[in-house]
């Protein structure tokens, strides 16, 4: 098996740049790859002793950013080594003051792997969540460098646990330790014959209640909120803005509303626009306007979200009214807000448990979405107490930076 999911990796890496030529996200990952090799020989001596996290893309990162601040101040004669698969993560955190490196991670063929971890040669490797990559594990374990998976989620309709499965399953025990979110990953993997497991939770509640120590002040959202209620909508997709186009066109005018799209696509912004029956304004365009004038306000940008959310009454957490997958709805809880999502969240234990709880509202329609909206709107005893559960929620929650933190303080030193 794993002979053939060489063969097919090969294959992908030699047709991919055709794909540059029909999407800008395509051109980045083929391009953004072709120099990895030569800026690891420039930058990374022999002497450097180096940790390398890995990270899918953005939400991957943000999810190793405090075991990444812990190892830092743990051990600040090594040097930090941030590798992304996805463009969205790489163009955004490429200059991130936590790493002393940052890359994307070449495709997992056999000679990029064997190359990557003989220029690297790193002491140890954090692989966030999901990304488990079988030459990349095969050679670090040559290598003799110990690997790490945190805030691991596992279910059972995961390849590693499917019949023809065995060879990602074998890959997986390829790891030194394995920290996941809760009690069902590891009995899941214990039934498997898994025994390096422990239960840490999950960095992104560390990492969220961290934001509410940082300085969240935007003038132009206070300028654009004017003292109103304001419903903030984060990382929404088309099918998100169906659920919402109700309640946006008939909210009253004492409710504001912040439209942030996952996709910052000029053609579906205005197509979301012209379905409005209300006067909207683009964060490009704030200079050129009084904000407090709109009742709609759309960010045309990346990197404002988590600080967007502490202005929020409420909020909508998009990408699960589609098959996207749901995006972070712990930003928005850090902050004590109630949140609604769509109805296809089953993968998410954090989404299952905060809606168990009942700080959480997951609408299927778009009638519903606007019935709940009003409730929220109208109700502040209500808003207020489905906010509070969603605090406590996320304080609830915290620690696993310190559990992964122990684990290697005494395991890797």
């Amino acid at each position: 098996m794993h002979s053939i999911y060489n063969f097919l990796i090969a294959f992908f890496e030699k047709i991919l740049p055709i794909s540059k030529l029909f999407s800008t996200k395509m051109k980045l990952f083929v391009n953004g790859r072709k120099a990895v090799f030569s800026y690891l020989k420039e930058n990374i001596s022999d002497k450097d002793e180096i940790i390398w996290l890995h990270a899918a893309s953005l939400g991957e990162f943000e999810q190793g950013v405090p075991v990444l601040e812990a190892l830092k101040k743990e051990f600040p004669a090594y040097k930090i080594l941030v590798t992304f698969f996805s463009p969205s993560g790489y163009e955004v955190k490429k200059n991130n003051p936590l790493a002393d490196f940052t890359t994307y991670l070449p495709l997992d063929t056999k000679a990029n792997a064997k190359k990557f971890i003989e220029l690297v040669n790193p002491k140890l490797a954090i692989f966030v969540k999901y990304e488990v990559w079988p030459n990349y594990l095969k050679y670090l374990k040559e290598n003799k460098s110990p690997s790490l998976l945190i805030s691991g989620n596992f279910r059972k309709d995961q390849v590693f646990f499917k019949s023809q499965g065995n060879f990602m399953k074998n890959v997986l025990k390829s790891f030194d330790h394995l920290f996941v979110q809760n009690q069902s990953s590891k009995e899941l993997l214990n039934f498997h014959g898994f025994k390096n497991v422990s239960i840490s939770g999950d960095t992104r509640f560390d990492r969220v209640s961290q934001q509410l120590q940082l300085d969240n002040k935007l003038d132009f959202i206070e300028d654009f909120k004017n003292n109103k209620i304001c419903l903030v909508c984060g990382s929404t997709w088309p099918e998100d803005e169906n659920l919402l186009l109700e309640f946006i066109n008939t909210a009253e005018d004492d409710v504001k509303i912040i439209l942030a799209p996952h996709q910052i696509k000029e053609k579906q912004i205005e197509n979301f626009r012209n379905q409005l029956q209300k006067e909207s304004v683009l964060f490009s365009e704030k200079s050129n306007h009084n904000l407090k004038d709109f009742p709609i306000l759309i960010i045309d940008t990346v990197g404002l979200l988590t600080k967007i959310y502490a202005y929020a009454n409420l909020a909508y957490v998009g990408g699960a009214a589609g098959n996207t997958g749901l995006h972070n709805i712990l930003e928005p809880a850090a902050f004590g807000v109630p949140i609604l999502i769509g109805k296809n969240h089953q993968k998410f234990p954090e989404a299952k448990l905060l809606l168990n709880k009942g700080g959480l509202f997951a609408v299927k329609t778009s009638a519903e979405c606007t019935a709940v909206l009003n409730k929220l709107v109208n109700d502040e005893n209500y808003r207020n107490k489905i906010g509070t559960i969603s605090k406590e929620f996320i304080q609830e929650n915290q620690g696993a930076t310190p559990k992964i933190m122990d684990f290697i303080k005494r395991n890797f030193q």
